[in-house]
C-alpha cells in the first residue's frame, strides 16, 4: 500500500497545475458561480484520477523490460515533471493563454492538458507499486477536486497574490519525492 503522506504529496503536486488554472479561472472570471466551478473541479479531478490509471496500465505492460532501471525512470519522470512545473511558473502571465472555462470543450481541453503529468506519474507507479488499487486514484481525485474548487474561489478573491507560486511549489514537491525514491532504491531502504 502506498504510504499516505507520499500519496498526499504526489496528489498535491499533481493538483498544482489544476490549482493554478483554477486560480486563473477565478481571477479572470470573477462572476463564476458554484455550479460551473463544481463542473470544472470535477472534470479536473476525474482526469487527474483517470490518467494515472492509464499510465499505470502502460507501465505494467513494459515493466518486465525496464525492471533494472525502473527507479531511474520513476526519478526522471517525477523530477522532469517537477522541473517543467517550476519552469512554467516563471512564464509571464501574458504569455499564458486563458480561455472561457465554462465551455465544455475548454473544460475538456484544460482537464486533459493538466492531467498529462498524471499519466507519467501512473507510469512511475507501475515501477514502484505492483498492486495498484482504487485508493491512490481516489486520493488523487479528491485532492485535485478540493484544490480546484478552492482555487477558483481563491482566484476570485486573491488571484493576484498567488500567481504562479502554486505551480512552483508543486514542482518542488515532485522533485523531492523523486529524490526520495532514488535514494531509497540506491541505499536499499
Amino acid at each position: 500500500m502506498i504510504d499516505f503522506l507520499i500519496l498526499f504529496l504526489i496528489a498535491s503536486g499533481l493538483a498544482m497545475d489544476c490549482f493554478a488554472v483554477s486560480i486563473a479561472t477565478g481571477f479572470i472570471h470573477k462572476e463564476i458561480k458554484f455550479f460551473p466551478a463544481f463542473k470544472i473541479a470535477f472534470a479536473f479531478a476525474f482526469f487527474q484520477a483517470l490518467m494515472p490509471a492509464i499510465g499505470w496500465l502502460f507501465g505494467i505492460s513494459i515493466e518486465r523490460y525496464v525492471r533494472d532501471i525502473d527507479h531511474w525512470l520513476a526519478f526522471v519522470l517525477l523530477a522532469g515533471i517537477g522541473v517543467k512545473m517550476i519552469y512554467e511558473s516563471f512564464k509571464p502571465a501574458e504569455k499564458k493563454k486563458y480561455y472561457n472555462p465554462e465551455k465544455k470543450r475548454i473544460i475538456l481541453g484544460l482537464s486533459i492538458a493538466t492531467s498529462i503529468d498524471a499519466f507519467a506519474i501512473g507510469v512511475s507507479f507501475a515501477f514502484i507499486y505492483s498492486n495498484f488499487l482504487v485508493y491512490p486514484l481516489a486520493v488523487i481525485g479528491i485532492i485535485t477536486f478540493l484544490y480546484s474548487i478552492s482555487g477558483i474561489f481563491l482566484g476570485k478573491k486573491f488571484g493576484y497574490l498567488l500567481g504562479t507560486r502554486a505551480e512552483m511549489i508543486g514542482g518542488i514537491v515532485l522533485i523531492i519525492i523523486a529524490v526520495k525514491i532514488l535514494i531509497e532504491h540506491l541505499t536499499g531502504g
